[in-house]
Protein backbone atom coordinates (compact mmCIF):
# COMPACT_ATOMS: atom_id res chain seq x y z
CA UNK A 1 0.00 0.00 0.00
CA UNK A 2 1.07 3.25 -0.31
CA UNK A 3 0.31 4.83 2.73
CA UNK A 4 1.30 2.75 5.79
CA UNK A 5 -1.99 4.30 7.86
CA UNK A 6 -3.74 2.91 4.54
CA UNK A 7 -1.96 -0.26 5.02
CA UNK A 8 -1.97 -0.79 9.23
CA UNK A 9 -6.28 -0.19 8.60
CA UNK A 10 -6.59 -3.02 6.11
CA UNK A 11 -4.55 -5.31 8.28
CA UNK A 12 -6.07 -4.19 11.36
CA UNK A 13 -9.24 -4.78 9.80
CA UNK A 14 -9.25 -7.98 8.24
CA UNK A 15 -7.29 -9.43 11.25
CA UNK A 16 -10.31 -8.40 13.36
CA UNK A 17 -12.75 -9.88 11.27
CA UNK A 18 -15.20 -12.66 11.70
CA UNK A 19 -12.92 -14.69 9.37
CA UNK A 20 -9.89 -16.69 9.97
CA UNK A 21 -6.75 -14.41 8.43
CA UNK A 22 -3.06 -14.17 8.86
CA UNK A 23 -1.94 -10.99 7.66
CA UNK A 24 1.59 -10.00 6.58
CA UNK A 25 2.60 -6.71 5.16
CA UNK A 26 5.38 -6.07 2.57
CA UNK A 27 7.27 -2.78 3.57
CA UNK A 28 8.51 -1.88 -0.26
CA UNK A 29 6.53 -3.20 -3.42
CA UNK A 30 9.89 -4.89 -4.18
CA UNK A 31 10.00 -7.35 -1.70
CA UNK A 32 6.42 -8.59 -2.39
CA UNK A 33 7.26 -11.38 -4.30
CA UNK A 34 9.44 -12.61 -1.81
CA UNK A 35 7.51 -12.41 1.03
CA UNK A 36 4.91 -14.53 -0.84
CA UNK A 37 7.24 -17.12 -1.56
CA UNK A 38 8.02 -17.46 2.47
CA UNK A 39 4.95 -17.30 3.72
CA UNK A 40 2.46 -18.94 0.12
CA UNK A 41 -0.37 -16.89 0.80
CA UNK A 42 -3.99 -17.49 0.16
CA UNK A 43 -4.63 -13.90 -0.80
CA UNK A 44 -2.22 -10.89 -2.62
CA UNK A 45 -3.63 -7.19 -1.58
CA UNK A 46 -1.77 -4.72 -3.40
CA UNK A 47 -3.09 -0.78 -3.80
CA UNK A 48 -2.99 0.73 -7.41
CA UNK A 49 -2.38 4.29 -8.27
CA UNK A 50 -1.26 6.43 -10.53
CA UNK A 51 2.30 7.17 -8.95
CA UNK A 52 5.12 4.69 -9.31
CA UNK A 53 5.95 2.01 -7.65
CA UNK A 54 2.28 1.62 -7.46
CA UNK A 55 1.15 1.97 -10.77
CA UNK A 56 -0.92 -0.77 -12.49
CA UNK A 57 1.82 -2.41 -14.78
CA UNK A 58 3.85 -2.27 -12.08
CA UNK A 59 1.09 -4.73 -9.82
CA UNK A 60 0.60 -6.60 -12.88
CA UNK A 61 4.38 -7.65 -13.02
CA UNK A 62 4.54 -8.46 -9.22
CA UNK A 63 1.27 -10.57 -10.04
CA UNK A 64 3.44 -12.60 -12.40
CA UNK A 65 5.99 -12.85 -10.37
CA UNK A 66 3.82 -14.34 -7.47
CA UNK A 67 1.67 -16.67 -9.37
CA UNK A 68 5.20 -18.32 -10.85
CA UNK A 69 6.19 -18.80 -6.86
CA UNK A 70 2.54 -19.67 -5.68
CA UNK A 71 0.09 -20.33 -8.93
CA UNK A 72 -2.88 -20.52 -6.63
CA UNK A 73 -2.91 -16.97 -4.96
CA UNK A 74 -5.05 -15.00 -5.17
CA UNK A 75 -4.83 -11.06 -6.54
CA UNK A 76 -6.67 -8.68 -5.43
CA UNK A 77 -6.09 -4.97 -6.41
CA UNK A 78 -7.27 -1.82 -4.36
CA UNK A 79 -8.36 1.38 -6.45
CA UNK A 80 -9.75 4.77 -5.42
CA UNK A 81 -12.76 5.04 -7.44
CA UNK A 82 -13.07 8.27 -6.65
CA UNK A 83 -9.69 10.24 -7.28
CA UNK A 84 -8.01 7.61 -9.95
CA UNK A 85 -11.72 7.64 -11.73
CA UNK A 86 -9.45 5.85 -15.36
CA UNK A 87 -7.43 4.03 -13.08
CA UNK A 88 -10.50 2.18 -11.84
CA UNK A 89 -11.71 1.19 -15.25
CA UNK A 90 -8.25 -0.24 -16.47
CA UNK A 91 -8.23 -2.35 -13.31
CA UNK A 92 -11.97 -3.45 -13.68
CA UNK A 93 -10.53 -4.17 -17.12
CA UNK A 94 -7.66 -6.49 -15.64
CA UNK A 95 -10.14 -8.43 -13.89
CA UNK A 96 -12.12 -8.93 -17.07
CA UNK A 97 -9.39 -9.66 -18.76
CA UNK A 98 -8.74 -12.51 -16.32
CA UNK A 99 -5.14 -10.78 -15.09
CA UNK A 100 -6.61 -10.43 -11.50
CA UNK A 101 -8.94 -11.95 -9.17
CA UNK A 102 -11.20 -9.24 -8.17
CA UNK A 103 -10.68 -5.56 -7.63
CA UNK A 104 -11.81 -3.54 -4.54
CA UNK A 105 -12.95 0.66 -4.29
CA UNK A 106 -11.21 2.22 -1.68
CA UNK A 107 -14.03 3.41 -0.31
CA UNK A 108 -15.81 -0.39 0.57
CA UNK A 109 -15.94 -1.22 4.49
CA UNK A 110 -13.83 -3.33 6.22
CA UNK A 111 -17.00 -5.88 6.73
CA UNK A 112 -17.31 -5.99 3.24
CA UNK A 113 -13.48 -6.31 2.10
CA UNK A 114 -13.18 -9.29 4.15
CA UNK A 115 -16.01 -11.34 2.60
CA UNK A 116 -15.08 -10.86 -0.54
CA UNK A 117 -11.43 -11.71 0.42
CA UNK A 118 -12.66 -14.86 1.99
CA UNK A 119 -15.29 -15.64 -0.93
CA UNK A 120 -12.36 -15.69 -3.99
Amino acid sequence: MQSYLFSDAISMALMNSDYDFEVHNSSYPGDTAELCRLFTPYALLMEVTSYMPWKLEERLAIRNKVKQQVPDCKIVLIVDENSEKMLAREVAQAKKNGLIDNFIYGSVSSAYLSAVIDTL
